[in-house]
């Protein structure tokens, strides 16, 4: 049996007339869309646009909000940077957890950290010794 193989949903293998007609638009809706920064394709050397399996999902998600929601195109603009700012945040909340974890170990839940970065362990409800820098507790509510 062959191994499975995972495509790349970043990959930009889609030629704007075929990422056209899988995303149910124009082409030229799709440049206009590029100009506007809505969704930016990946360039080839000579600036052809090559669009990803995530650039055709995003390009039906600004239909959808624009036909159904009818929402402008600024609006969308608006939506989807947004939209990118959250994830990007639930990755670094995650690396932030998966840190925090390493440094005091599965079991630990509460610690401090100084302004010198020292990090003190700390049982439940004890409360940190204050000092002239301040105190930041930092804890992990239960899944």
């Amino acid at each position: 049996m062959a191994p499975a193989h995972r495509i790349d949903e970043n990959a930009p293998v889609f030629v704007i007339s075929v990422a056209a007609e899988l995303s149910g638009m124009h082409p030229q809706t799709l440049r206009q869309y590029d100009r506007m920064g809505l969704v930016s394709p990946q360039r080839t050397a000579g600036r052809g646009r090559r669009y990803s399996a995530r650039d055709v999902v995003r390009l039906r998600e600004v239909q959808r909000l624009s036909q159904d929601e009818g929402i402008n195109l600024a609006g969308i603009k608006r939506i989807l940077e947004l939209q990118d700012e959250v994830g990007d945040l639930h990755e670094q909340l995650a690396s932030l957890r998966a840190a925090v974890a390493k440094m005091t170990g599965a079991d630990s839940r509460v610690f401090t950290a100084d302004s010198t970065g020292e990090v003190s362990t700390l049982r439940r409800g004890q409360r940190p010794r204050r000092s002239s820098s301040g105190a930041m507790v930092l804890w992990r509510g239960r899944p």
